[in-house]
């Protein structure tokens, strides 16, 4: 087994470092916030990830798994130095490499042994030869230093799971010395293994992303068209997904995707194309559409109402996916800001993310309007006139239609996820807007709480 360094603990370095203890690794993961490497000594993940404080644990009380902001002491004698930090989207779309030259230049000072580093980080095509050439520049002692890229390909939610039974590990190298000990590295996790060369390896990162990017963004361009011409966006996707060319995943239509990843990678690809001389018109056309999606809701909403002041407003989800806490690129974060502009008074609720969304929006009076952070979807629910829901969560997917229809001053749902089906929620007397589906005809309730009000 090797010793292995780790720099960087948010979802790509943690995943990794505790998945390679795992495996039988000694791992030191590296981070330069000494309150978050106490946190993680003491079992607790700093991100919100199925199963990942059990393997922490574990593997903490095993010794193969240890934290540290000594990253001297870490990257000295590691046979391999893995670098899982951020490269934020910068205004124009290119990828901020800051932070890997940071930890390249640590690396350069601190190494007095051969060894390799592997960038897990998603970086444009041709960073990775500069982070070696970086780090030649830099290097003090008389050592044999090259860099590999490994692109990871985990979503946020089941990420522990997607590393350790990945459909394949992508190594890119330069070398047979570098090749053969990343391939025995991963050996333990008997897993398929594609070795190529370092700039093919980055492509194929940013190249599988916005495969699925598009693929999402062609769906929500068909499912708009199936509003308007009667088409059912879900009966669509089902007759496609029998298709082996095609297949089933990534059809589903909503507002639009978030995250870390495809926003971020297909604005990256797009960049890096321009800075080339070529336009990647299938990706700027994903983006667009993408941007647009995200505030489709509002917009319905905004055709059926007169206005959202002073109306209660129940937000279902504010994370850009179920499973994380993580609120990058969420639609929360663009239609919220719309709804208080207009004087909505928002309760909203989301299992995991309301502490970082209340970040953004403190709690109480914001702009014309207001947001109170609820624990259970009932308050949120109980007198609104509109809910909006932007997070398909198994919480907010166990509400029944009738649920709606009993606790909400005025049933006009707005789905951004699709969960129900249309015929139900006409059923249960709710009108109910979703993505690529006719809505249900609208209903007036004679058993509504207003008209009770009235009679009282």
């Amino acid at each position: 087994m090797y010793k292995i360094a780790v720099a960087g603990t948010g979802y790509v370095g943690l995943v990794a470092g505790v998945c390679f203890a795992e495996k039988g690794h000694q791992v030191t993961c590296v981070d330069i916030d000494e309150k978050k490497v106490e946190l993680m000594k003491s079992g607790v993940s700093p991100i919100y990830e199925y199963g990942l404080e059990e393997l922490m644990q574990k593997n903490y009380a095993s010794t193969r798994l240890d934290y540290t902001t000594d990253y001297q002491t870490a990257y000295r004698d590691a046979d391999a130095i893995f670098i899982g930090v951020g490269t934020p989207e910068q205004p124009d779309g290119s990828a901020n490499l800051s932070y890997i030259a940071t930890v390249a230049r640590q690396i350069a000072e601190s190494v007095e042994k051969d060894c390799l580093v592997v960038v897990k980080s998603t970086v444009p095509v041709g960073t990775n030869d500069k982070v070696e050439q970086f780090i030649q520049d830099f290097l003090i002692n008389d050592v044999k230093v090259e860099v590999a890229s490994n692109p990871e390909f985990l979503a946020q939610g089941s990420a522990v799971h997607d590393t350790l039974h990945a459909e394949r590990i992508i190594i890119g190298t330069e070398s047979k010395w570098a090749e053969e000990l990343l391939t025995k590295i991963y050996e333990p996790f008997n897993l398929p293994i594609v070795s190529v060369n370092r700039r093919s390896a980055e492509m194929i990162k940013y190249a599988s992303n916005d495969f699925l990017a598009l693929k999402i963004s062609y769906m929500n361009d068909i499912a708009n068209l199936c509003e308007l011409v009667g088409a059912d966006i879900q009966d669509v996707a089902r007759g496609m997904s029998f298709d082996e060319r095609i297949g089933s995943k990534f059809l589903s239509a909503g507002i639009g995707f978030g995250g870390s990843c495809f926003p971020k990678d297909t604005k990256a690809l797009e960049y890096i194309a321009r800075q080339n001389g070529y336009e990647l018109k299938t990706v700027k056309a994903a983006i667009d559409v993408n941007k647009e999606q995200k505030t489709i809701l509002f917009k319905k909403a905004s055709k059926r109402l007169i206005t959202f002041n002073g109306l209660k407003v129940a937000v279902l989800g504010l994370t850009f996916k179920p499973g994380t806490d993580d609120l990058r690129e969420a639609a929360s974060l663009e239609n919220i800001p719309l709804l208080l502009k207009q004087g909505a008074d928002i309760y909203a609720y989301d299992p995991v993310g309301s502490p970082n969304f209340a970040k953004v929006h403190p709690e109480g009076k914001d702009g014309k309007g207001s947001i109170t952070y609820v624990s259970n979807i009932e308050h949120a629910l109980d007198g609104a006139n509109v809910c909006f829901i932007f997070t398909e969560w198994g919480e907010v997917k166990a509400v029944t239609p009738e649920t709606y229809g009993k606790l909400m001053r005025t049933p006009l749902v707005y789905d951004g996820r699709n969960i129900y089906s249309v015929k139900d929620m006409e059923d249960a007397g709710i009108e109910y807007h979703s993505i690529g589906r006719e809505p249900t005809k609208r209903v007036l309730r004679k058993e509504s709480k207003q008209l009770e009000s009235i009679k009282s």
